[in-house]
């Protein structure tokens, strides 16, 4: 009797482990944008919010009928050339010579809190857009669910203002997730 009262306690606490354990693909549910400036000169940094207000404007309209990541990364990659485009209207509209590059992949990011949603840090599908060496200091945030697109803003200082509808959609992604 005591070997079975001991095989069900190590059981139950085997499958307590397993159950808290993350399951290693919460980063997949989220896309990402990451803008890099050219360098960390105030003109730099400044035209970088200048491309990242351009691209959530150009974007937008596109995304704001994705119901589901899959659908935002199908909308981003076809319009890459568009988002470069964009990007490169901005740089050459306040005299820089550089262009931009942008590509969708995947890359690591730092834990970032928008809100109430924390992301941790990890692997994510991200819009990576380089502006002119992408060496300076960079923007981020997420395009899906839309953080800094449909209806989102940000204020230059990662920090985001949410308006109501934002946060209608935010709360029915986390609902049907159950997040």
């Amino acid at each position: 009797m005591k070997k079975i009262i001991i095989g069900v306690i190590v059981l139950i606490a085997l499958t307590a482990i397993i159950v808290a354990l993350p399951d290693g693909n919460a980063n997949a549910d989220f896309l990402r944008i990451h803008i890099r400036a050219d360098s960390n000169s105030t003109a730099d940094q400044t035209v970088k919010y200048a491309v990242k207000s351009a691209v959530v404007d150009y974007l937008t309209p596109y995304l704001a009928d994705a119901h589901s990541k899959s659908e935002a990364m199908s909308v981003v990659k076809a319009r890459l050339k568009g988002v470069e485009e964009v990007c490169d209207g901005v740089l050459a509209a306040n005299g820089f010579p550089y262009k931009s590059r942008a590509r969708l992949c995947e890359e690591e990011f730092p834990d970032r809190t928008y809100g109430d949603l924390t992301l941790e840090q990890g692997v994510y599908d991200a819009l990576i857009i380089e502006l002119g060496s992408g060496s300076g200091n960079n923007w981020w945030c997420v395009v899906y669910p839309p953080l800094c697109f449909v209806n989102g803003e940000s204020n230059g200082t990662n920090k985001i203002t949410y308006k109501s509808k934002l946060m209608e959609i935010i709360n029915e992604w986390r609902a049907a997730h159950g997040k």
